[in-house]
């Protein structure tokens, strides 16, 4: 192979390394082996036929140096590190506004483990990179083929070896920006950071830097930005065998980086052999790490057939462009914050520095076309051994370059300005300051010039002096000011089909929705119909997509109801990661929508709460009954097949929601609901007994078990349950929780086997045990849940309540009451407005009429015996009625037909008198009316017992021993 010959151009450069080893070690040794092992890697990558490029990712140098070696030299065919299958998405670029990932989505994975789904890849391109240089070029210039030879999406997930690592935990929440990423899995070209842990310390200690990111900006960007094309690729050979030779013996990761550049070399060899390109036509662009390769296959002459590339899976791949940032791209590869932003400033003045015209895709977003005419290609150098660039640059001392105090004076007018415009107190003193400290800094730090981390340095130093007032700390003002968190956006024609779909039908709303930020959409449906499409494609992005992207701020949309007035607030271009990612699930939002209804409902994890919550779904936002009746009938399957008790809560809710709404919109009910009621309550009275004994259920759970009973008791008794199916899983529910316990009394108040007077007793005989007393919280969080299943007794919750703050002393009550208000606020919190309004209606409503009321529970019972008059036991009271209202009498008489006249005795009021036996006569008259009054009344006595058909003394009589029966007739006489 190449590499294996004799270098004859670095061989002055090994001999000092010999030496220097030597002088450092005291002999030969490793180190010597490391010091001459990079210098014939440099060799070796440089006598390539093909001419390797080494590049880094996302660095201004690279980029310079690309687009200089792009014009001198012209090339025929570029190979490019990066996914093979996302080649055909390259065009779209011109179409976006950079920053943007190229990425590779798969939602439905098959031959990879089912919790890694969904997988997604994403390659991030910026301005001030050298793979954007080599893309522009190549797409633009005619005859220019474009290569990329890196492994594919479904590889990267193939030679994945998170199985074979521990989890990494959780980190600290990012922002918006910095997530536009989500979890894909990012692919760089040039990932060009020591991987040996104290190497990247020595080097930042020694450097007096505190990143990577600065590090690299100050001892490689900054000396490499005016050097020469082999000046370049040789640094840059060096710097990756460096970091290949010390890095830390990972198996894995070692394993993976190999199989890339095979997987690379192989590829381009065969794309050699299949088109005839001549390699000295062509340039190879790759990261540093993996230019300087020792695999056996390196190299247009190495060796062919030793690796085999394996198939792809069958998962299916949907790929598109969705957009980046800055901060997403520092997160992902883990650079300082700001470090991107530093680059694309220096990128700039890099360019009119050297002046080197970059490449840019034609018709490319943001950008201006450019007339100036395309320079001619500069010959190549004739190719021969390459001359030794490594000794004089290792050699070489650092440039003093002059101090370029025009843009140093710029930086810190500039930043006091923004710092003034956050809340800051700076004036122009502190932007002197500012000035000098930089010149300070850098001196300090063995540097010719501040760079703009000296400078942020020197902000936070001298403007914010350790304290924050302002929104904006110093240091994110000084990223924003040097370019700031620039986010790419990907252009209309660029979108996948249902993010067009979802622009095209939000166009009445005359917004612009592909810019970042909020925009306020007012829909008044009652004057323009037309948008009632818009509002229902709103609803369906607020299901579908992050919760910022549609927030409905004024409107609702429930079962049954729909606004006729909404407003909106919109982020579809902040949002515009999610909305493409839409587009990989289907063509149609309703597609997309209806799709995951069904994952949901027939996923291995699905409850009946889950699928009810589907048909909730199905009906309120795509109207299709279809798809809801399905869904229903499943929703039967996955009932019967529960055990559990866990969504008894949110199936009553549900159900309720759902039998109110056919109720109201359908001539008859669904057949699936009507089946699944009656399913239910034969579900639920198997489960009820159980539940009441189980540790793990609820109260709140058992609670909706009895709701469903209850409340649905009309509809499934009509559809052939049997009612004695519940009284006996009621009467086999023996429960020991208190809580559950007093549910139970419930469900026998509402079955009729418990009276409520019996209830009283049981709760006045808990309040009376002293031993019971502390659980007695628990009994009255369980008599709130029970206003679920039995609303009625939310009386007698307050009367519990009551008694207990009535009855209970300080000592007892004080520590007592925390834990009351804790259990009914984490048990029963929504039911306590029911017991609240109960209490309002019981209570009096003002704080003067609190002293003399006497609450319902304690008014003694009217006695019976208050109902007769007299010490002798007889009721003239009966008797003495009809004369004492003779006007009434009348009343009553001519409506019965009676036309007999009062007496004068009568009159007078006199109980034994004319006016007694008239009033008796009236009762006479009319037997059939008493003894229906008297049988309603629970009176026994025969009619004829105390005197002959017609006699008046047996009205008399009667009503004497019918107290109740008078006081009834009373009441009559008084009302008419």
């Amino acid at each position: 192979m190449s590499g294996d010959r004799e270098s004859t151009s670095f061989g002055a450069l090994k001999g000092q390394l010999q030496e220097a080893a030597a002088a450092f070690a005291g002999g030969p040794d490793a180190l010597e082996g490391i010091l001459l092992g990079l210098v014939d890697d440099v060799d070796r990558a440089v006598r390539e036929p093909l001419e390797i490029f080494p590049v880094c990712h996302h660095s201004p140098a690279s980029a310079v140096a690309m687009a200089r070696r792009l014009r001198a030299k012209q090339p025929k065919v570029v190979y490019l590190e990066l996914c093979e299958d996302m080649a055909p998405l390259l065009t779209e670029l011109r179409n976006c506004r950079l920053p943007v990932a190229v990425q590779a989505f798969a939602g439905d994975v098959d031959g990879f483990p089912k919790e890694w789904a969904p997988l997604s890849v994403v390659a991030p391109v910026t301005e001030a990179s050298a793979e954007y240089q080599a893309i522009a070029y190549a797409l633009d210039t005619p005859g220019v083929e474009l290569v990329l030879v890196d492994r594919s999406s479904d590889h990267v997930f193939q030679w994945d070896g998170r199985d074979e690592q521990p989890q990494e935990e959780a980190g600290p929440p990012r922002e918006a920006e910095a997530a536009l990423h989500g979890e894909a899995v990012g692919v760089e070209i040039g990932d060009l950071r020591p991987r040996f842990a104290e190497l990247e310390q020595h080097l930042l200690r020694h450097g007096r830097v505190r990143h990577w990111s600065e590090w690299w900006h100050q001892y490689v960007e900054v000396p490499l930005g005016d050097s020469d094309h082999d000046t370049y690729r040789q640094v840059m050979f060096l710097i990756g065998s460096l970091f290949r030779r010390l890095a830390p013996g990972d198996g894995s990761r070692l394993r993976v980086d190999e199989d890339r550049e095979r997987y690379m070399w192989t590829r381009i060899r065969e794309h050699l052999a299949a088109s005839g390109a001549d390699p000295a036509d062509c340039l190879y662009v790759c990261g540093a790490f993996h230019a300087a390769s020792r695999v056996a296959e390196f190299g247009v002459r190495g060796d062919s057939g030793t690796f085999t590339i394996s198939p792809r899976t069958a998962t299916a791949w949907q790929y598109g462009l969705i957009p980046s940032s800055h901060a997403a791209i520092e997160a992902q590869f883990g650079l300082a914050a700001g470090s991107v932003s530093i680059a694309s400033t220096e990128w700039v003045k890099s360019l009119k520095r050297t002046r080197v015209r970059p490449y840019v895709l034609e018709g490319q977003a943001g950008k201006r076309k450019s007339a100036a005419k395309k320079p001619a290609a500069v010959a190549a150098p004739p190719a021969g051994a390459p001359a030794d660039r490594l000794s004089g640059f290792l050699r070489r001392p650092p440039v003093l370059d002059a101090l370029d105090e025009a843009e140093l004076l710029g930086w810190s007018v500039d930043i006091v300005r923004a710092a003034r415009r956050s809340g800051y107190l700076a004036s122009t003193a502190d932007a002197v300051a500012v000035f000098e400290t930089s010149i300070l800094l850098a001196g300090m730090r063995d540097r010719a010039k501040p760079t703009p981390y000296d400078f942020q340095d020197a902000a936070v130093t001298c403007i914010e002096k350790d304290v924050v007032p302002g929104r904006r700390d110093v240091r994110r003002l000084v990223e924003i000011m040097m370019g700031g968190d620039r986010i790419g956006q990907v252009g209309y024609e660029s979108l996948p089909p249902l993010a067009r779909d979802v622009h095209d039908r939000l166009e009445p709303l005359g917004l612009r929705l592909q810019q970042r930020g909020v925009r306020r959409a007012l829909l008044d449906m009652a004057s323009r119909p037309e948008l009632r499409a818009c509002s229902d494609v709103l609803w369906m992005l607020r299901r579908l997509m992050p919760p910022g992207a549609a927030r409905p701020i004024m409107g609702e949309r429930r079962l049954g109801e729909r606004s006729v007035q909404e407003s909106w607030d919109l982020a579809l271009g902040t949002h515009q990661r999610a909305l493409i990612e839409l587009g990989y699930e289907g063509v149609s939002i309703e597609q997309v929508l209806e799709q995951r209804l069904r994952r949901a409902a027939y996923g291995p994890g699905a409850t009946t709460a889950t699928v009810l919550a589907a048909v909730e779904d199905a009906t309120l936002y795509l109207g299709s009954r279809r798809l809801a009746d399905e869904l229903g009938t499943h929703a039967l399957k996955v009932l019967a097949a529960e055990r559990g008790v866990d969504g008894a809560p949110e199936v009553l809710r549900r159900v309720r929601a759902l039998l109110a709404y056919y109720r109201t919109s359908e001539p008859v009910l669904p057949s699936w609901i009507e089946s699944f009621v009656k399913s239910g309550y034969a579900h639920y009275c198997t489960l009820l007994p159980t539940a009441f004994r189980d540790e793990d259920a609820t109260a709140g759970q058992v609670a909706a078990m009895l709701g469903f009973l209850f409340g649905m008791e009309g509809l499934a008794l009509s559809l052939g349950c049997d009612r004695t199916q519940l009284e006996l899983a009621v009467g086999q529910s023996h429960p020991e929780d208190p809580s559950k316990t007093a549910l139970l009394w419930a469900a026998q108040v509402q079955l009729g086997t418990l009276s409520r007077g019996e209830l009283r007793d049981r709760c006045d005989a808990l309040l009376a045990n002293p031993l019971v007393v502390p659980a007695y919280p628990r009994y009255l969080s369980g008599f709130v849940h029970a206003l679920e299943p039995v609303p009625g007794l939310a009386d007698v919750v307050v009367e519990a309540v009551s008694n207990a703050f009535g009855r209970l002393p300080d000592a007892v009550l004080l520590p007592w009451l925390p834990l009351l208000i804790t259990t009914l606020r984490s048990s029963a919190a929504e039911l306590a407005p029911l017991l609240i309004r109960e209490a309002g209606r019981i209570f009096p409503g003002r704080l003067a009429a609190l002293d003399a009321w006497v609450p319902p529970w304690r008014t003694p019972p009217v006695a019976a015996d208050a109902h007769r008059a007299g010490p002798g036991g007889h009721a003239p009271r009966g008797a003495a009625l009809l004369p004492a209202h003779p006007a009434t009498c009348d009343a009553v008489a001519e409506l019965l037909g009676c036309t007999q006249d009062w007496s004068d005795a009568g009159r007078s009021g006199d109980p034994g008198g004319s006016g007694a036996a008239s009033g008796a006569a009236l009762l006479t008259a009319h037997p059939a009316a008493c003894d229906a009054l008297a049988g309603l009344l629970g009176c026994d006595e025969g009619w004829d017992s105390d005197g002959g058909a017609g006699s008046p003394v047996r009205a008399t009589a009667l009503t004497a021993r019918h107290p109740a029966a008078a006081a009834a007739w009373e009441a009559v006489l008084a009302r008419a």
